[in-house]
């Protein structure tokens, strides 16, 4: 369709419904508030007629289709990316898709069938699956610790080389604590742009960093880092699988996430 026939359909569905859809300027369109609640309700009545067409033709059981999946890049190199290769040779009707990034990603907007995400959910209208939690450490070398003594409280951080991540969700103001809790500024000597770097140079033995444990489980497993401060801790995150479908998820939805609940709970690093 041309834009100028689009344009006429939404004004005239603008005036039947009586409020406004879009935001027009001469640079952009965007949904307004009762515009983006439209679309979402439109999006779960079309899924429904799909879903009873679906069961109609007898498709229901069996998953077919694309499938994505959301998650932070870490987390989804480490842990997804092998459920999702080893749920596609279980199901060959499906096409993975992941998308790994570190932001929260709009699932109806993007169109993601599932998103595995790290951290406390806001109220939304998403149907979520808790499978285990992870824990924000302070970690260093032997060697590190060897040459400059191991931080006994978090203001002993301030004598000790840090190394930043400037990556999404990190900060400068480090929070300890559970009960009685705490804040500390850092300053670091060394900024990377990514967590994998930052992870590499505590490795190396030049200084501290702060991470999410699932992040350092291999070095943690062959001691190339060990993680200091435990007492001082922060609540863990939980981990959770969400979805937008709700009892009407299609039979990939149900199937991958199905699939992933029980892997991802019997993993030691997570439980």
């Amino acid at each position: 369709m041309s834009p100028p026939a689009v344009t006429r359909m939404v004004s005239a569905l603008e005036d039947i419904i009586g409020t406004r859809l879009l935001t027009r300027t001469t640079r952009s369109v965007k949904l307004t508030e009762a515009g983006a609640q439209y679309f979402a309700d439109c999006q779960r009545l079309l899924a429904d007629l799909s879903e009873a067409e679906a069961t109609a033709a007898g498709a229901y059981g069996r998953p077919t289709g694309t499938l994505t999946v959301t998650t932070s890049a870490m987390f989804g190199t480490m842990f997804v990316m092998p459920l999702m290769t080893e749920y596609l040779d279980l199901y060959p009707d499906v096409v993975g898709r992941g998308l790994f990034v570190d932001r929260v990603v709009g699932m109806v907007d993007e169109g993601i069938d599932v998103a595995i995400r790290i951290g406390h959910l806001p109220d939304s209208g998403l149907t979520a699956t808790r499978v285990g939690q992870v824990r924000r450490v302070i970690c260093g070398s032997p060697a590190y610790f060897e040459k400059h003594g191991v931080p006994m409280t978090p203001g002993d951080l301030s004598g000790h080389r840090i190394v930043a991540s400037t990556s999404a969700w990190t900060s400068l103001e480090w929070r300890f604590g559970v009960r009685k809790k705490s804040t500390v500024h850092v300053n670091p000597r060394l900024f990377c742009s990514t967590n994998e770097a930052a992870i590499s140079a505590a490795a190396s033995g030049w200084g501290l960093t702060r991470v999410l444990s699932y992040q350092i489980a291999p070095q943690l497993e062959t001691g190339e880092l060990r993680t200091i401060l435990a007492e001082y801790e922060e609540e863990a995150l939980p981990i959770h699988i969400v979805h937008p479908e709700g009892r009407y998820a299609s039979a990939k939805v149900r199937s991958f996430i199905d699939f992933s609940v029980e892997k991802l709970r019997s993993n030691r690093h997570f439980n």
